[in-house]
């Protein structure tokens, strides 16, 4: 079986579901490397639009807070800044704000999966695939990723509608880590693959 059929076959829109991490306000309008919020949110709103016209099931995630006690405090060597959380800087970026036939999930963490219902929500549906994409590369989107290896989820990285804090942060998980647990793909890549099933 050649590889594109192998692709193929795990963008079956009946099993298959693109989750989007964090393309909310205050994550997506500071610097970004190798691509900035915008080109990522323009990538990813393709996306959800090829996968939606398909009926496939389509997750946006973001990560918000009551008061900042909910949120994961550990002690670091890295000075960690005051947490801040300006007026809408939880709601999705507008491009997103009027998307259709989503299910919504808000976490306390950097991954999706660990203290929300998205593990629940792909195995009523029979998924054994999840589409990535979103802010960052190396934090939500990589602990996402780890979190489904871990569930036993197939993967496949939108390498183009993601980004990170810094060029070599980005590259380095889509180098060393993703294609240890899954594919990377572009998403003209996806977009033509999941069109064509």
């Amino acid at each position: 079986m050649s590889e594109i059929n192998t692709v193929t076959e795990l963008l079956n829109p009946d099993k298959t579901a693109l989750v989007v991490i964090d393309l909310q306000n205050g994550i997506v309008n500071v610097p970004r490397a190798p691509y900035t919020g915008a080109q990522v949110v323009q990538n990813a709103s393709k996306l959800i639009d090829a996968f939606t016209d398909k009926g496939a099931f389509v997750v946006l995630v973001r990560v918000s807070s009551v008061d900042g006690k909910d949120m994961p405090k550990p002690k670091t060597d890295r000075k960690q800044s005051p947490m801040q959380f300006p007026k809408g800087w939880d709601h999705f970026v507008s491009e997103l704000e009027n998307k259709e036939n989503v299910h919504l999930i808000t976490k306390r963490q950097w991954g999706a999966f660990y203290g929300t219902d998205l593990d629940l929500q792909l195995r009523r549906r029979g998924i054994d695939t999840v589409v990535l994409c979103g802010i960052s590369t190396s934090i939500g989107v990589d602990t996402t990723a780890r979190e489904a290896f871990q569930h036993g989820y197939h993967q496949i990285f939108v390498e183009d509608a993601m980004t990170a804090s810094t060029k070599e942060e980005h590259d380095y998980v889509c180098t060393y880590i993703f294609p240890r647990i899954g594919k990377i793909r572009t998403s003209e890549e996806v977009n033509n693959l999941i069109g064509n099933n």
